[in-house]
């Protein structure tokens, strides 16, 4: 076994939840937010087809999907890739994501209930506790799903599909342009911007989250570079005895 299959071997198990299409969705879309299905990375229909147990015409319509939210290339005669943006493409979903993103915290600020509030508090605790723990996938996709979790929050349904595909492929540049190991959302940055839609304060919270795209963009540097994992090493917790059911 190679150095690259013992480390994602050695990842935290999940529980396979069988071959329903949106639960296949979800370890796809999970193993990019995790880094594990990097910027290039060829999406074979057979090798996914095997890994879960379906028929390449299922893999098909979650690739769409996943193409649809721009986190998935669909080439011509080439089949399909884990999309990888270009710097100038790069640049442009970040100005996208800042322009939701402010949407969203304003929003936030004014509709959040106490509830809600105590849930995006306890997912910066989880999130900070797979770091502890060096569980760095899993973090990296809790602090994603922390921002898709704000977007439930403000209320408005069409920013939530917006923010879903603007978090899957700032991931995905991340992945691809970022240089620094630490986590790219600071704890503290997220527990201030609770604080402030805590307080209902939407112009304090837009100002939080500016000056936290700021922190996140400072960390990446536009240089062409992108690395490449087999999918079978990638989906190896999914047991061959349950990849079926």
């Amino acid at each position: 076994m190679s150095t690259q299959d013992r480390a994602i071997s050695s990842q935290p198990k999940k529980k396979h939840a069988g071959k329903k299409h949106d639960e296949i969705y979800a370890h796809l879309f999970d193993a990019i937010l995790e880094h594990r299905l990097a910027p290039g990375i060829k999406l074979s229909e057979e090798a996914l087809g095997e890994i879960f147990g379906v028929s390449r015409t299922i893999i098909r319509r979650e690739l769409l999907q996943l193409a649809h939210e721009g986190v998935v290339s669909m080439r011509p005669n080439r089949g399909a890739m884990v999309a990888n943006p270009t710097i100038e493409e790069a640049r442009q979903i970040l100005q996208a994501r800042r322009i939701i993103e402010k949407a969203v915290t304003e929003l936030a600020a004014q509709n959040a209930t106490k509830e809600q509030v105590q849930q995006l508090r306890q997912m910066i605790q989880e999130e900070k506790a797979c770091f502890d723990r060096g569980e760095t996938g899993t973090a990296i996709r809790l602090s994603g799903e922390f921002h898709l979790r704000l977007a439930e929050v403000a209320g408005n349904k069409p920013l939530i599909g917006f923010q879903r595909s603007l978090v899957s492929q700032t991931s995905l540049i991340i992945a691809q342009y970022e240089r620094v190991t630490v986590s790219h959302c600071s704890f503290d940055e997220h527990t201030e911007l609770v604080d402030a839609i805590a307080a209902g304060d939407a112009r304090k919270a837009s100002d939080l989250m500016m000056h936290h795209m700021d922190h996140i963009e400072a960390k990446l540097h536009f240089e062409d570079e992108s690395t490449s994992q087999d999918l079978h090493s990638i989906f190896s917790y999914l047991s061959p005895d349950t990849a079926g059911q």
